[in-house]
């Protein structure tokens, strides 16, 4: 029985035979309907009635399952003649901002204009509009989270008459899902609950709250599953969406705040939500939510909704009201029509042709006055705005028994640290690879440094080292857990901390505890013990407890200095890049007030104070008493009364060599104590009061949201002039297989059940299905994008053909092209023409010239209707650029320039509001049109999009296939099942409520769960019959294609060298030099330290205590290595990750990626390894020569090069950045410590190791360089029996140092050799890991052998 589809003047009513089937409505459905009855509703079961008006979708009390909440009192929410401006001048580093600044100039922007809304207690109210109208700011401003800034509010927003929130309850839910990813569902709501739910609520109760959330948000299945994110496979998008707003539920606020909740999820899940905000809504909350896509069902359960465009209100009052108050403007709402997706065509401008743009325009505007001037009538006459509800009313709504207080308390200080420790511990050790990091950094390096300084005597050689050993202990160790507590803080637990914050149930202080008490054991005291415990004996420290203890005491602070000052150093900045800015410019300065590098006496008067107030010269001074106080070591030429052995005497180093007391232990151990308080004080600070603003650019000149929609020019190709490929699946089938540390410990997936189907080209083919049905696996494993790792292998069979042919890989590579569901791939700073310009001169084949690949991208850009924002920004999250629609077409657009033949795209109007979304998929039906095979998955798709449906494959949660076949003959199918669709009823959401269980009820769930059991029976037990109707029931033997001739043209290779080469360099350029932020930060890393470096060194003299300095400021250049690592960790992750989606699509090579990133470096590197010799010879004063000069500046630049081609290799082979971050820091760390002066005799291995190192041979030429024929003087006191200074030449100094034999010309010949090598090593591990990856995909074209 087919389905009759009559067009009208705005979309299509289903007509038919098929008549509802409905249960008998319960005594709260007849409430309900005399409730909308009031409103002027008419009510059917489902769907719309025959008036045009929506109708209440039934709630029943089984529908929410008896949510336990208490009962809240009632807040009124009302806005009045809000208007909200931005100035987007743009950024202070900009020389046209400070232009417009002097000049008093102002460019503002309006975002909100004149808002008038009510949205009364007990009510679901909606803010609805297309991309672009001021939805999200609206209701930011709302729930006071629009910090001031460059932003402008007028007007009010007050909550039953007061303009204040922070005493009402009240809940946010974001568009951004931050969750802990280590944490499991049901353990994520029971953090919660404890955080939220009042003290006085037992165990028992919130366990009965939380696992009721998890029923009514249809979490039941996944309640035991991770939260994952994208190094650990876990929870889906809309699984985590669902999560995210259980969290919210379980404060049982009196507001609740949503935006864009339903965005990733599938009709029947948005719709389960929605009841449940509509339940808790007559409980007396107030729940104001934006929505981009409310299938017909939501639209009736919305009780207020306002209507925005372009910042621009046009209603605002009861959506009952809404079709009367627009048909009485003169715009009739089509029988059987989504309310919704009509209010928002209104409010939209079409595109598609000039005279339909010009007349939409004018009718926007037309009700934008309309809407003005209604409200100033009734603002004249007193009158209420449409209706407002009375509170008596919403109060008589309100179920429950008393109210409880409306302010907001949080949960006692107690009961926070208690929640925040056990959750913290049990993040801390569920996640092994960053534990065994931490472990593998402490031993490592304890080893190692231990073996360096292998039982040191009591030589003079013996005595350095020693001192150079308590350096490394007190500063270098701590760095390194400096650097991995910032990568931790930022990449998640800050994030989850100010969510928290922000919503009142974490305090500063219980946070910061928590984090110290839960990693007491497992990190704070066992890795500093660990460390302590094999460099003491090993480097050859005395055999007594007590002294052991104390080094121990010295450790252990440094490790809570460490860990506290990270905090600090977040505080100031989220950011890793600019946290680390920070943390590396205090260690520079901590290392120069140490008394190490620099005698504490000889430094500059106008900075010897800040010794004062650097931990690292206390924790010094107290491991070098701790060790030389009293001490006599062995010298040569008798006791301590021969004079000839005063260098011998433990109190001539500490006062005469190092500048310290005698006897300094306990003062220091206080000072440094108090100040990993002082850190954490002061971090605490800055996480209360110091505010996280988002940064906002200068906008595009369009301001009409997604001015691309409607605005495609697709010339459709006669069908028969091309060759059409029919994709068929052949019983695939995919089990994912997660390896433990035992074998039987391994975990198998079924992810795919037998999916069989065929796929036609020049039709839009789409696959739908609930969360977890498997949707984007399967897009996924046709794309070739499943790839085994040495954790997760993937096992598939089964068949994928081309026109009944099996395709070898270069068919596949030639023909398909996959729109993935993110926009990452994008680079935020070029504009969209630029986008397409480099993809085309990067993916289109050789034998086309420059002309033909340009004019193919400005096909494509008016094709996809983007010329009106051709030259707009890409833009960020953090940066205002094109809408979201246009973001999707620019991604579709990439994909088509090389006219794919298939093309696979993954949730493409995921996030888009209904018209953009109409217009994304009406763009992809013309591109079917041109005789493509278009294969998407979709989550909601509006009524009159589904006639343009061709084939559908529908997926029940778990891979099996419910039904795949015609969409004009699904309908037909499921009625002969028995299970008619309504006639006013969207078939798409008929569909997916058909095949989704109903986890929120028991009853409900084993019904269900045999209905969807029994529909996957049957339609396995018809699929003999369609595979006989099928090209893929062939019962011969498929045969296997390689390209055909008539597709040569069309074969892809990557682009050449050369031509790849150029074009990423070109791009990479503009990109870079459109984000100012990154290059100051970039050249202040070096400037920053040689900055301090000339505070300190300069001037540099010639007395006995110069010795210690000069040999110190070489030292000091080993700091560039680490400069190196940081500015390879801010910025190569984010390409790194362009590049393997690019590399993913075959376009170019490692080599022109590789290339064409160092190339971008090296003008950083080469100026500022200018600017460093620069200040080093003539600031510090190092002896001014030309040729040092430049041997400076190469020693420079070689330092941090090779500093970035380490970050590079182990980014490259370890995808955890943080993991890769601390065993960079551990090479970096030894070859700072190996490098000559502070390990001056090394065991055998080591030192032939040390042969690998830069930084051996940038010591060893730096220093002959600058010692070679300098002359010390020294004090009488100073001087040997003999009269003659200890050392008075620089040879001297070299021979102490061991390098007075060394070549300093082949030295510098080393270090370029070992620059080298190491790119070269970068080179080969990225070359390796890529071709890992191909080794380890998963091959859909022939799925028959198991992998």
């Amino acid at each position: 029985m087919g389905l009759n589809v009559k067009s009208n003047p705005r979309g299509s009513k289903y007509e038919g035979n098929m008549k509802p089937q409905s249960n008998p409505p319960s005594e709260m459905d007849v409430q309900l309907a005399l409730d909308a009855g009031e409103k002027g509703s008419n009510i059917n079961c489902s769907g719309f009635d025959f008036s045009g008006q929506a109708t209440s979708s039934p709630i029943n009390q089984e529908d929410i399952n008896h949510l336990s909440f208490r009962s809240v009192n009632l807040v009124n929410v009302q806005v009045r003649n809000l208007s909200v401006t931005v100035d987007v001048r743009p950024s202070i580093t900009s020389i046209s901002s400070l232009v417009s600044t002097w000049k008093g100039e102002k460019d503002a922007k309006v975002i909100l204009d004149d808002i008038n809304a009510d949205m009364p207690a007990g009510e679901l109210s909606a803010i609805i509009g297309g991309s672009g109208s001021g939805k999200t700011s609206m209701l930011n401003v709302m729930a006071h989270r629009m910090s001031v800034g460059s932003f402008t509010t007028t007007g009010a927003v007050t909550y039953n008459g007061q303009p204040f929130l922070r005493g009402i309850s009240n809940a946010y839910v974001m568009q951004q899902d931050v969750l802990i990813p280590e944490l499991t569902v049901r353990e994520t709501l029971l953090y919660a609950a404890e955080l939220r739910l009042p003290a006085s609520t037992s165990h028992e109760e919130r366990v009965k709250i939380v696992e009721e959330v998890i029923m009514q948000l249809g979490l039941k299945e996944c309640a035991d599953t991770p939260i994952g994110d994208n190094e650990h496979k876990g929870c889906s998008g809309g699984e985590k969406r669902r999560v995210s707003i259980g969290v919210q539920l379980l404060g049982n606020p009196s507001v609740l705040f949503l935006d864009e909740p339903t965005t990733g999820l599938d009709a029947t899940s948005a719709h389960q939500l929605v009841k449940t905000l509509k339940y808790l809504a007559r409980n007396g909350r107030t729940i104001i939510t934006t929505i981009h896509q409310p299938r017909s069902e939501i639209w009736s359960l919305f009780d207020h909704i306002t209507l925005l465009t372009r910042g621009k209100p046009l209603f605002s009052g009861p959506a009952s009201a809404a079709i009367e108050y627009f048909a009485d403007l003169g715009h009739s709402f089509p029988a059987h029509e989504n309310p919704a997706d009509f209010l928002i065509d209104l409010a939209a401008v079409d595109n598609r042709t000039p005279e339909a743009e010009e007349a939409s325009t004018t009718r926007v505007n037309s009700l934008i006055a309309a809407w003005r001037q209604y409200t100033e009538k009734a603002s004249t006459s007193g009158t209420r705005v449409v209706r407002i509800d009375d509170r008596e009313k919403a109060e008589e709504q309100a179920v429950g028994s008393q109210s409880y207080e409306v302010a907001v308390t949080a949960v006692p200080f107690w009961r926070q640290l208690s929640v925040l420790t056990r959750r913290t511990f049990v993040v801390t050790y569920r996640d092994p690879l960053g534990m065994f990091g931490i472990f593998f950094e402490a031993i490592c390096m304890s080893v190692i440094i231990g073996w360096i300084f292998f039982k040191l005597d009591g030589s003079l050689a013996g005595i350095r080292s020693k001192q150079a050993a308590l350096y490394i202990f007190t500063s270098l160790q701590g760095y390194l857990v400096l650097l991995y507590e910032i990568y931790r803080l930022t990449s998640m637990e800050i994030k989850v901390f100010d969510r928290e914050r922000g919503e009142g149930v974490v305090g500063v202080l219980s946070w910061l505890i928590s984090r110290r008490i839960a990693r007491l054991l497992t990190e704070d005291v066992t890795v500093p013990f660990i460390f302590s415990i094999i460099t003491y004996f090993m480097v050859g420290f005395e055999n007594d407890g007590a002294q052991f203890f104390r080094f121990f005491a010295v450790v252990l602070v440094g490790q809570y200095l460490a860990v506290t000052f990270a905090t600090l150093s977040v505080g100031v900045s989220r950011d890793y890049s600019q946290a680390t800015l920070v943390a590396n410019l205090s260690f520079t300065l901590q290392s120069m007030t140490s008394g190490y590098f620099i005698q504490t006496n000889s430094i500059p008067v106008y900075v010897r104070w800040t010794r004062r107030v650097t931990y690292v010269f206390y924790s010094y001074a107290a491991l070098c008493t701790n060790e030389f106080d009293g001490t006599f070591y062995d010298c040569p030429y008798g006791g301590p009364e021969e004079p000839r052995c005063l260098e011998y005497h433990g109190d001539f180093i500490l006062v005469d060599q190092l500048g310290l007391k005698k006897n300094w232990y306990t003062v220091p151990m206080i000072i440094i104590s108090s100040m990993a308080v002082i850190f954490y004080i002061i971090a605490g600070l800055l996480l209360r009061f110091w505010t996280v603003d988002i940064n906002i650019s200068k906008p595009r000149v369009n301001d009409s949201g997604d001015a691309s929609s409607g605005k495609e020019r697709i010339n459709t190709n006669q069908q028969s002039e091309v060759q059409k490929i029919d994709v068929g699946l052949d019983d695939v089938k995919l089990n994912i297989v997660k390896r433990g540390i035992l074998k039987s410990q391994n975990k198998k997936l079924e992810i795919l059940k037998g999916v069989s189907t065929t796929f036609e080209a020049g039709k839009l083919n789409i696959i739908m299905g609930p969360s977890g049905s498997g949707k984007s696996t399967l897009l996924n494993l046709m794309a070739k994008r499943l790839r085994s790792t040495a954790i997760t292998s993937y096992k598939t069979s089964g068949r994928m053909l081309f026109n009944g042919a099996l395709p070898s890989d270069s068919v596949v590579r030639s023909l398909c092209s996959y729109v993935t569901q993110d926009d990452d791939a994008l680079l935020p700073s070029l504009t969209v023409r630029e986008t397409l310009s480099f993809a085309a001169g990067l993916r289109l084949p050789k034998w086309m010239s420059a002309e033909e690949k340009r004019r193919r991208a400005e096909d494509v850009l008016l094709k996809l209707g983007l010329k009106d924002c051709a030259d707009n920004m890409i833009g960020s999250e953090f940066v205002k650029g094109i809408s979201g629609g246009e973001r999707r077409r620019v991604t579709i657009a990439v994909q088509i320039l090389t006219e794919p033949k298939i093309l696979l795209l993954d949730e493409p109007t995921s996030g888009l509001d209904a018209f953009t979304a109409a217009s994304i998929l009406s763009l992809l039906r013309a591109l079917a049109d041109e005789g493509r095979t278009i294969i998407s998955t979709i989550h909601q798709s509006r009524a009159e999009l589904f006639e343009q449906f061709g084939n559908v494959l529908l997926l029940a949660r778990g891979g099996s296939v419910v039904y795949s076949g015609k969409a004009t003959n699904m309908l037909p199918y499921f009625e002969a099942c028995g299970y008619q669709c309504p006639s006013t009823t969207n078939p798409a959401d008929f569909a997916l409520d058909l095949i989704t269980v109903d986890l929120q009820h028991e009853d409900r769930e084993s019904t269900s769960r045999e209905k969807v059991k029994r529909l996957i029976e049957d339609f396995h037990n018809q699929t003999a019959n369609i595979a006989q109707a099928s090209a893929i029931g062939s019962t011969s033997e498929p045969r296997h294609i390689s390209l055909p001739a008539e597709l040569g043209r069309m074969k892809r290779e990557p682009a050449p060298f050369l031509t790849a080469y150029l074009i990423l360099v070109h791009r990479g350029t503009l990109n870079l030099r459109r984000q100012p932020q990154i290059i100051i930060a970039r050249l202040i890393q070096v400037l920053g330290l040689v900055i301090i470096l000339a505070l300190f060194f300069s001037p540099l003299r010639n007395d006995y205590y110069s010795v210690q300095n000069r040999v110190g400021v070489v030292q000091q250049v080993t700091s560039l290595y680490f400069v190196g690592m940081l500015q390879n960790i801010a910025c190569y992750p984010y390409e790194r990750d362009t590049f393997y989606k690019e590399h993913y699509d075959g376009i170019y090579s490692v080599t022109s990626f590789f290339l064409a990133y160092g190339t971008l470096e090296l003008p950083f590197e080469i100026v500022t390894s200018l600017l460093f010799s620069v200040l080093m010879l003539f600031a510090i004063g190092l002896p001014h020569s030309t040729s040092l000069f430049f041997i400076m500046a190469f020693n420079a630049f070689c330092v941090v090069f090779a500093g970035e081609s380490v970050g590079i290799i182990f980014n490259t082979l370890f995808s955890h950045t943080g993991f890769a971050t601390n065993i960079t820091s551990i090479v970096l760390s030894i070859g700072t410590i190996m490098a000559g002066p502070m390990s001056i005799n090394m065991p055998e291995p080591l030192q032939r190791l040390n042969y690998l190192s830069p930084l051996r041979y940038m010591a060893r030429n730096l220093l002959p360089y600058s010692l070679r024929g300098f002359k010390f003087t020294c004090t009488d006191e100073q001087r040997l029996p003999s009269g003659k200074c200890v050392l008075a030449t620089g040879e001297q100094v070299l021979e102490l140092y061991g390098m007075n034999k060394d070549k300093p010309e082949f030295m510098l010949g080393a270090l370029a050799a070992a620059v080298v090598l190491y790119r070269l090593l970068a080179y080969l591990g990225l070359k390796a890991k890529m071709g890992e990856r191909i080794l380890r995909k998963v091959n859909p074209l022939d799925l028959t052998s198991k992998q």
